[in-house]
């Protein structure tokens, strides 16, 4: 029963950090780096933190905030020093206004000499964290179904056509006595997309599902993600 509950929950996309990144930002000669790491677990974010201190090791703060999982379920976030509520919860509520997750945010400060009150802390750990966001790649996973479509050379010219028109990715075409294409479509369109090839070749495309995964696109290219078992 937990399997299938788990299944039928899963989420069909969400937001993650793909690439890490940067970024940075001075405000009353304090300097504010902000530093973001792809993480999976709670072991990766925290390990991240203090890859950070090391490197920051002469900094007055290195304040986190992390959310994992697909619906962002795991989130944790610290002032490190900070006042309460200045420095870690901004970072997070940066992070969750964009809607990623598998994300570690770490913002570093150098302290300048000039005290920035309470606003102007949230305000410049907000400000750090939008630019570590800015500076970094983040991919929308999308839940889709990798199908193995059969067909002979009569049928081919309509069944790209269909894909095409759908916007269904093909990620590999064979060429035997027969055809063997293999498409990704999200997993919301499947049942529709098989139903326009069933019924654009009159039945004669045989389709199979070969596996369920997630998959993202960056500047046109398809990456796939983990298969589901």
């Amino acid at each position: 029963m937990g399997e299938d509950y788990k299944e039928k929950t899963r989420a069909e996309s969400y937001y993650i950090l793909y690439k890490e990144g940067t970024g940075e930002l001075t405000e009353k000669k304090s300097r504010f780096i902000a530093n973001t790491r792809p993480v999976e677990s709670e072991e990766e974010a925290l390990a991240f933190v203090e890859e950070m201190r090391k490197k920051y090791w002469d900094a007055r703060h290195n304040c986190w905030a992390y959310i994992l999982g697909e619906r962002g379920e795991k989130k944790r976030c610290s002032d490190d020093g900070e006042p309460s509520q200045t420095a870690g919860k901004p970072m997070l509520d940066v992070l969750e206004g964009a809607g990623v997750t598998n994300i570690c945010l770490v913002v570093t400060r150098y302290f300048g000499g000039v005290l920035l009150g309470t606003g102007g802390l949230v305000r410049a750990y907000s400000g750090a964290a939008k630019k570590g966001l800015e500076g970094s790649i983040i991919v929308e996973k999308k839940l889709a179904r990798k199908l193995l479509v059969e067909t002979d050379y009569n049928g081919l010219g309509k069944i790209q056509y269909i894909a095409t028109q759908a916007g269904i990715p093909t990620l590999d075409t064979r060429y035997t006595d027969k055809v063997e294409l293999t498409f990704l479509t999200p997993e919301k369109e499947t049942e529709s997309f098989q139903a326009a090839l069933t019924e654009g070749t009159n039945g004669k495309a045989a389709v199979t599902t070969l596996c369920r995964l997630y998959y993202g696109t960056l500047e046109k290219e398809v990456i796939l993600f983990e298969e589901i078992p």
